[in-house]
């Protein structure tokens, strides 16, 4: 069930009437069945596959709780194969079965790959993580182990971030659903705020920008210099508004339940830098990264080059995680790369790279920079990557860049609102937007909201395309 689908519009007011019409005791039961009827709503027998994780990962909590030395490890390795193993199984198999045959096949050892069709559950990948969250937490001894079973598989299962984040520590959401909630008009309006400007990132955004971005990346051979560098702007405010709209609509979703997810997205594109849009992109992920692999690979607490080495498989795991593909790799290495050079930076004493003097141009620099990483996001394969990356040594004035990509009326429409966007950012940055907005009048607040309904009925893009994460 898609957050763009005329079936969630139906089932979100569904769930909220009926959660605050029951009993606190039963709840968290009516949670647990909507979000299982959420998330089969895709494929049904998905959920056997997250049922197994959940299953092993509660008891694997309990058994770590109630041990002492070795055992305590024993218990978490466990969780940890079972987690990484079917993650493993359903999203990397093939890519490694590719790549690893050849190579045993030049040594004279042939495998034959077994006639499996293996079909990508939605939303693993976030699941997996959340699920691996919950057992190092225990085992550090940071979060008691969850006793109640139907709680810990709401903490996994809760509708509004399972399939795509954010990514939830158990320290912020499991106490939540043992606390009763009460019905706030407050929260249901901030809820439906979230939702609505969630809906414009998306439709009028993400979902128009898209038009242009996959047209020309998959037929980059097309496209000059100008065309490929478009496109990939394009693209970043397609991932952008899709991937930040998700999580407002996630956040709004729940807050009208009472619960608080964190804040996934805090203007990644006014970064001053790759180090800072890290910190500020996917915020939930790349906290994850940092606690569960960088910091106990030995973080910045290392020589010089054991903290550029950490950077590096930290970031080339992370662009593992978000495909199987060897683009991702790249991706992910390119990042890595940014950051340790930004690093390096530092420490030969150079001037900051972002000082004050120079903070617009280098948000610049780190904006193409950016962009750049995204060619490899953005196109369908690597072949199409380099073809891509080649075709911006293309200074030829192309007509078809002009008029097809930088004049293209989905292409000048996107404009347009993502200028818009960038403006909001820009004074939510400087705390003028919110002091501003909520000083005005109701009737102004409420025709604001209006009017942005009728931004997204009029321009938004309504065949509702699928969330970009939604396949990782």
């Amino acid at each position: 069930m898609l957050f763009n689908s005329a079936e969630f519009a139906i089932f979100l007011p569904i769930v909220l009437l009926v959660f605050f019409g029951l009993p606190h005791r039963f709840r968290w039961q009516w949670l647990l069945f909507s979000s299982c009827v959420f998330y089969m709503a895709y494929i049904p027998w998905f959920i056997l596959v997250i049922g197994t994780t959940i299953v092993i990962d509660y008891f694997a909590g309990i058994f770590i709780a109630g041990q002492h030395g070795k055992m305590r490890k024993y218990g978490l390795t466990i969780s940890l194969i079972a987690n990484i193993g079917i993650l493993f199984f359903f999203k990397y198999f093939n890519f490694f079965y590719d790549n690893l045959v050849p190579l045993l096949s030049s040594g004279g050892i042939h495998i034959s790959k077994p006639n499996w069709n293996i079909l990508l559950p939605i939303g693993l990948s976030f699941h997996t993580f959340q699920a691996m969250s919950y057992t190092i937490e225990v085992y550090r001894g940071h979060q008691a182990a969850e006793r109640h079973f139907g709680i810990y598989a709401l903490y996994v299962l809760f509708f509004p971030q399972m399939v795509a984040g954010p990514i939830e520590r158990p320290q912020n959401m499991l106490h939540q659903f043992h606390e009763e909630k009460f019905f706030s008009e407050t929260k249901l309006v901030i809820g439906l705020r979230l939702i609505l400007w969630g809906l414009f990132k998306k439709l009028v955004i993400a979902d128009r920008a898209a038009i242009v971005s996959d047209e020309v990346f998959a037929h980059p051979d097309q496209y000059g210099s100008i065309g490929i560098f478009w496109a990939s702007v394009m693209f970043a405010f397609r991932i952008y508004g899709d991937f930040s709209g998700y999580t407002d609509i996630a956040r709004g979703a729940a807050r009208m339940l009472g619960f608080e997810l964190m804040l996934n997205f805090r203007r990644p594109y006014l970064s001053a830098s790759v180090t800072e849009f890290w910190r500020r992109w996917h915020i939930s992920l790349s906290t994850w990264f940092k606690d569960y692999v960088y910091i106990p690979l030995g973080g910045n607490r290392a020589l010089v080059s054991k903290v550029v080495f950490n950077l590096l498989i930290t970031f080339i795991i992370s662009g593992l995680w978000h495909g199987a593909d060897w683009k991702f790799v790249v991706w992910g290495g390119l990042n890595g790369a940014y950051i340790a050079a930004e690093y390096l930076w530092t420490k030969l004493n150079l001037p900051p790279m972002s000082s004050r003097a120079g903070i617009n141009s280098n948000r610049i620099k780190t904006f193409l920079l950016i962009c750049f990483s995204w060619i490899f996001f953005a196109a369908p394969n690597m072949q199409l990557a380099i073809q891509a990356i080649s075709q911006l040594g293309d200074i030829s004035h192309r007509t078809t860049d002009i008029s097809d990509v930088l004049l293209a009326k989905d292409s000048l429409m996107a404009s347009v609102f993502i200028f818009f966007l960038l403006f909001c950012e820009i004074l939510i940055e400087k705390e003028r937007l919110s002091a501003w907005f909520f000083s005005q009048a109701r009737w102004f607040r409420w025709m604001s909201y209006a009017t942005v309904c009728w931004i997204i009925l009029l321009f938004g893009q309504f065949g509702e395309r699928q969330f970009i994460y939604f396949v990782f």
